[in-house]
């Protein structure tokens, strides 16, 4: 009787020692997983390798060439980040009920897809290796995004007459213009690739010229330009201000002298005909643009009681509070988010900066 509880006694010892070899075997493999196959995690939610070097392939794949190791490791923690931020978002989206719907998703994409034949807009995929499910994928993010700035930012955002009286005092000497002054907005396609622009950038001359021509089109059909040219513009600061320039001087639009010669000939209201944008000391062309004349303002001193001078204030104020608010709650959500972001650790350990 001894001996057998002795036995038993044994074999559970050695049944013990292989549970605990199989845990740290198992922990051993998901710290060696979290390392080389999830790059992050966001409340549990893993970001993959995989994810990360998708993105890293598009914004390289224009490249002249490949960057080193360590502009690699800078680009890929870059991206990172910002799928980090995107997924605390989404996160925060799926509680506020505000991710987009199939419908929603479906209208933007067509949207995008309407100045390309289906055969055009499979080759632009693919010359950017991904899949129209990534691409859909990206479009809900995006679109998701959006909504939940909008509930929690820029539709809380209020500026008051106190506010705008308050700014005009302290800066009455910029609404004093010395010359002329023209309110510009405009749609400016490029011959050159550019990461920054997602929407089915133009990747060359023979492109520019044909999607400048097709925005002409829509344009001469009656479609809204801010609309449009929030839509097709490729210059990113200003497309998504519905293509708004602000107010350009007189003199500075002299250096061009054709668009000067042609915007002089319009109302307000009126758009140029298709604008070839050449470099001024090579004299070839890298773009081409359609610039629609808001206003036109004389020289002197605006007074605070022009709606306009108002109206241009307010904005000015909204873009300023929109960034500062915006700001501070991607810093406020990610405080309350529990992130680990492997891959960081990972650069910081083979540095022998942590061990």
């Amino acid at each position: 009787m001894e001996l057998r509880e002795k036995r038993v006694t044994g074999l559970a010892l050695l049944a013990t020692l292989l549970v605990l070899v199989a845990l740290f075997l198992s922990v051993g493999c998901a710290s060696k997983q979290a390392g080389e196959d999830v790059m992050a995690t966001v409340n549990g939610r893993k970001i993959t390798r995989t994810e990360v070097q998708k993105y890293y392939d598009n914004q390289v794949a224009e490249a002249p060439q490949k960057p080193g190791e360590e502009q690699a490791d800078t680009l890929r923690l870059n991206i990172l980040r910002e799928l980090i931020d995107n997924e605390i978002l989404m996160q925060r989206a799926e509680t506020l009920g505000l991710l987009a719907t199939d419908e929603e998703v479906n209208a933007k994409l067509a949207e995008i897809k309407a100045p390309y034949t289906q055969e055009e807009f499979d080759k632009r995929l693919k010359e950017r290796n991904i899949s129209l499910d990534d691409f859909k994928r990206d479009l809900r993010r995006s679109l998701t995004i959006d909504k939940v700035m909008n509930k929690e930012v820029t539709s809380k955002i209020n500026i008051s007459d106190d506010d705008i009286t308050n700014y005009y005092t302290q800066h009455k000497a910029e609404f004093n213009l010395i010359e002329p002054q023209y309110h510009l907005a405009q749609i400016l396609v490029t011959t050159q690739p550019n990461p920054q622009v997602k929407n089915m950038k133009a990747q060359n001359e023979a492109e520019a010229r044909k999607k400048i021509q097709m925005v002409n089109n829509r344009l001469d059909s009656g479609e809204d330009f801010a609309a449009v040219a929030a839509t097709y513009s490729e210059q990113p600061e200003t497309a998504q201000n519905s293509g708004d320039l602000g107010f350009i001087p007189e003199s500075s639009l002299k250096a061009d002298k054709a668009a000067f010669e042609a915007i002089g000939k319009l109302k307000p209201g009126q758009y140029t005909a298709i604008l070839p944008v050449t470099d001024p000391n090579s004299h070839q062309v890298f773009g081409f643009r359609i610039v629609r004349l808001i206003s036109r303002e004389a020289a002197g001193q605006r007074e605070l009681r022009d709606p306009r001078v108002q109206q241009a204030i307010r904005e000015q104020l909204r873009d300023r509070r929109e960034q500062l608010l915006k700001a501070a709650y991607y810093e406020t959500v990610r405080d309350k988010a529990s992130v680990e972001n492997y891959f960081a650790e990972d650069i910081l350990k083979k540095a022998g900066t942590m061990k």
